[in-house]
């Protein structure tokens, strides 16, 4: 006979999607530095075109970057909307 031992809660109810949640954009070959730089701006709340050049320079030099950060709902919105322009993301990971 197994034994089933259950842990205290730590969290309230319904904290399971808790804490930050990373939008990851990888490198590629298709999309130029000027269509990844403006879609960032476009759809990542307070990068400007030149953070989303730096931003771009970060992806081609590394391989990916860490474009946002924050609650995991907003994350799969900005992700979807960086994947709709053709950018080529890595899954949502927690931070």
């Amino acid at each position: 006979m197994s034994l089933t031992v259950e842990l205290p809660r730590l969290a309230g109810p319904g904290s399971g999607l808790g804490g930050l949640w990373n939008v990851v954009v990888l490198n590629d070959n298709h999309n130029t530095f000027d269509s990844v730089a403006e879609a960032l701006a476009a759809h990542i709340p307070g990068v400007t075109l030149a953070e989303g050049y730096r931003l771009a320079a970060k992806i081609h030099r590394t391989g990916c970057a860490i474009v946002w950060s924050g609650a995991r709902e907003d994350a799969e919105v900005y992700w979807g909307n960086l994947e709709g322009a053709g950018l080529t993301m890595a899954p949502l990971e927690t931070a």
